[in-house]
């Protein structure tokens, strides 16, 4: 039903516009009580053997969304109402930008695939934090906050704009995020470096815990899948000795060549970060080096090309405790986190593993020992 109303409405909208209009729907179900219900228990039924803790916290399961759906926290019920465990809002600037200029969005369905150079269009931490204090939640859903450096914020002064952020946002966080791989925001990607990477870390750690004292807030930061594979060693080293809690792995790539595109060569030329099922192989690669390299010493969130439960749970036996989804919900529509879970459900029950936590990991480890 849904593939033929995308290929039918969505398909012949522009994506941004397709977006909001979805979006508003969501929202708009949210607010009804009985409706919320209804979707909830349709597309949001839980299984106890997915039941997931990471982070310190406590999940219905692992699969959740990830950042860039919801980015000023405006729908977080409406994503759970959906089936999502974790919901994570964001990439939040200290600033309000509008983002780069439209068009800015591009689907490349033939790959399953989207291109954005959206530029972390948001509405600021100010107003994201007075939105999630506000919140009175529906659906007790895991938040996560995904920050990420103002365009206009000089790079030797974006630990200063990220730790505004953090100052605003930490205490309405389940966990942070610290965004510094997306390609949409000059010079961002530089601070990957570790000799950047660890000031501004070890800064956003220590305005979390100036700012919340009643508990600890989990600190990720999120890596690029075009990190070559020395860096992702020196960033899986960087967050063991700094004791953070955990590495997304990956963003969106700036690649285009041997991926295998199959759509119009002029889609594929726009600029900007690509994501969905092109970027699995080498998202699923880099989540393998760093398990071998960091084990179970911090939990690594797989995220990039995940369209279904065999992915998902390929990226749980590559050692992801937590998975992610976004660019094939435009492509499933609203059974994709249900159509998840139930296959998660029924590979757990197939395979050798007690638990979902046994097989975390599970195939890197015996690759290693093979």
């Amino acid at each position: 039903m849904y593939k033929f109303f995308f290929n039918l409405v969505f398909k012949r909208m522009d994506p941004e516009e397709a977006h909001h209009l979805a979006f508003r729907w969501i929202r708009l179900a949210a607010r009804v009580p009985v409706l919320r219900t209804f979707v909830a228990a349709a597309l949001a039924p839980r299984y106890e053997e997915l039941r997931t803790e990471a982070l310190g916290l406590r999940m219905h399961g692992p699969f959740g969304l990830a950042a860039g759906f919801d980015k000023n926290a405006v729908a977080i019920d409406g994503m759970s109402m959906l089936g999502f465990d974790h919901v994570e809002i964001g990439t939040v600037t200290a600033q309000p930008q509008p983002g780069n200029p439209r068009k800015r969005l591009f689907r490349l369905v033939p790959d399953r695939a989207l291109i954005n150079r959206m530029g972390f269009n948001n509405e600021g931490s100010a107003a994201v934090a007075a939105r999630l204090a506000a919140r009175r939640e529906v659906f007790r859903t895991v938040v996560g906050v995904n920050i990420g450096k103002t365009k206009v914020v000089p790079e030797e002064e974006a630990v200063g704009d990220y730790v505004t952020s953090t100052e605003r946002l930490a205490a309405h966080a389940d966990y942070l995020v610290v965004n510094v791989s997306s390609p949409n925001t000059p010079g961002l990607r530089n601070l990957q470096a570790t000799e950047a990477l660890r000031p501004l870390l070890s800064a956003v750690r220590e305005a979390a815990d100036r700012t919340v004292t009643g508990r600890r807030v989990p600190l990720l930061v999120k890596i690029a899948p075009d990190l070559a594979d020395e860096d992702v060693d020196a960033v899986a080293d960087l967050a063991v000795e700094l004791g953070l809690d955990g590495i997304i792995a990956t963003n969106t790539t700036i690649a285009r060549d041997g991926l295998g595109l199959k759509s119009d060569p002029a889609l594929v030329k726009e600029t900007g970060g690509l994501s969905g099922a092109p970027v699995k192989e080498r998202s699923l690669a880099v989540l393998r080096r760093l398990y071998a390299r960091v084990g179970d010493r911090i939990t690594l969130v797989g995220v990039g090309g995940i369209e279904n439960a065999e992915d998902a749970w390929q990226r749980i036996l590559a050692g992801a405790t937590l998975v992610q989804g976004y660019s094939a919900f435009v492509y499933e529509g609203p059974c994709y986190a249900r159509a998840v879970h139930k296959g998660l459900a029924a590979r757990l029950a197939a395979s050798p593993y007690a638990t979902l936590a046994e097989a975390v990991g599970a195939e890197t480890r015996k690759a290693a020992t093979a």
